[in-house]
């Protein structure tokens, strides 16, 4: 497990403490904009290629598909790849999935969000009955 810690990304967020210092994994980033862009109305899934299809169809969860972050000393941007409903409209929705990633993030790491850029990458068609 301590090697596992050791091949990861890490930021450090809290170090002024008598008890200890709080890191966060560059997994954890990803995930929590993962899951605040697909509690969004209008948010079919997450997009992501082929390669990480496969691995999640073989049973390998990976809650930070479609998602890409890069974490600077004083800011953090995001990347999102998103399968969008039919009958929603783009800019509203990419707008909303903006806000809501940028507040997931900071609220629950602190960090500042310099930018959340989305792509849509498709549309879902199919019609629940």
């Amino acid at each position: 497990m301590v090697k596992e810690q050791e091949n990861r990304n890490t930021y450090q967020i809290h170090a002024e403490s008598n008890v200890g210092e709080v890191q966060i994994a560059d997994e954890v980033v990803a995930t929590i904009a993962g899951l605040a862009a697909t509690e969004v109305e209008g948010v079919a899934a997450m997009s992501t290629n082929i390669t990480k299809e496969l691995v999640s169809k073989l049973g390998m969860k990976n809650l930070s598909k479609g998602v890409k972050i890069d974490v600077s000393s004083d800011s953090v941007s995001v990347d999102l790849s998103l399968t969008l409903e039919y009958g929603y409209s783009i800019p509203n929705t990419s707008r909303q999935v903006q806000e809501k990633v940028k507040s997931a993030i900071e609220n629950m790491t602190g960090l500042t969000v310099s930018e959340v850029n989305v792509r849509i990458s498709g549309v879902n068609i199919e019609r629940n009955k």
